[in-house]
């Protein structure tokens, strides 16, 4: 199958680099193309049976499966734009929340999908958010289930969830991430400890923390209690936690809520006020 990428940032070149390393596509069935073509000439350099094509016009043509990988405002002119190209043989999956794939069903003659990726994809591990439209069939449905398998564990997902899903799912790393270097941070500043191996500590227990979960072991409930002994030192640090965090995870939410409903009157008013000649 041919594979399309419009759009080479941060996540279309993840995608590209997930699937070649998890097997699930080979290089050389790549069509892929970047507004900045030196980003898609990085990843031909990685992978030199590649094709790298000048603009998306030429993606869609020699592709079966397109992922249009750029800013949510951009989506609908692109399609507009290279609306004759999209044919019915063809699935369109956008990788972007604000879009829903009943937007996409409401201009494409095509199969429509949603594929919410996470950077955890890279490393063929945590989860990938789908949906689908009802252009979508049943053999388009597995061919992308099948295609995420490769690199995650794809979910599928209700509409009104996918901002909240999006925010653990593809948010989360990023999230975790400052809260664990302000942890690292932390204790350089209050202890002897140095900068690299309190990295290398923290990464190591992270990893450690996640094999826990993937195996099952314990649940987060059950793992505070198997390590907070009553009376004990985990006990005051979880004291400290309570007390500072308040609601900053409530206010986290809220604020990703509010730009993502920006997003979508944006998008929306795309979709509402234009129209394609044939539909």
């Amino acid at each position: 199958m041919k594979v399309g990428i419009i759009g080479t940032g941060n996540m279309g070149s993840i995608l590209v680099e997930s699937f070649i390393h998890g097997k699930a596509i080979s290089p050389s069935d790549f069509y892929i193309t970047n507004r900045t073509r030196t980003k898609a000439e990085i990843l031909q350099d990685k992978y030199p049976t590649i094709h790298v094509c000048e603009n998306s016009a030429d993606v869609i043509k020699h592709s079966e499966l397109i992922f249009i990988c750029v800013k949510p405002h951009d989506i609908y002119p692109l399609i507009k734009q290279n609306q004759p190209l999209f044919t019915t043989d063809k699935c369109v999956v956008s990788i972007t929340s604000p879009i829903s794939v009943e937007q996409l069903d409401s201009v494409l003659d095509t199969a429509c999908a949603r594929a919410i990726p996470s950077i955890t994809n890279r490393a063929l591990s945590g989860v990938s958010l789908l949906s689908f439209s009802e252009k979508c069939d049943e053999h388009w449905k597995r061919k992308i289930q099948e295609l995420f398998s490769y690199i995650s564990k794809p979910i599928e997902i209700d509409q009104k969830i996918t901002r909240v899903s999006s925010d653990i799912v593809s948010c989360g790393p990023a999230f975790f991430s400052y809260i664990s270097q302000r942890f690292i941070d932390g204790a350089v500043a209050k202890t002897d400890i140095d900068q690299t191996t309190a990295t290398i500590l923290t990464g190591e227990m992270l990893v450690g923390l996640g094999e826990l979960l993937k195996i099952g072991y314990y649940s987060l409930p059950t793992l505070q209690e198997k390590v907070c002994v009553k009376g004990g030192i985990t006990g005051e640090g979880i004291k400290v936690l309570e007390a500072e965090l308040g609601d900053v995870f409530e206010k986290l939410f809220e604020a990703t809520h509010e730009k993502f409903k920006e997003d979508l009157e944006l998008v929306n008013k795309q979709f509402t006020n234009n129209t394609f000649d044939n539909h």
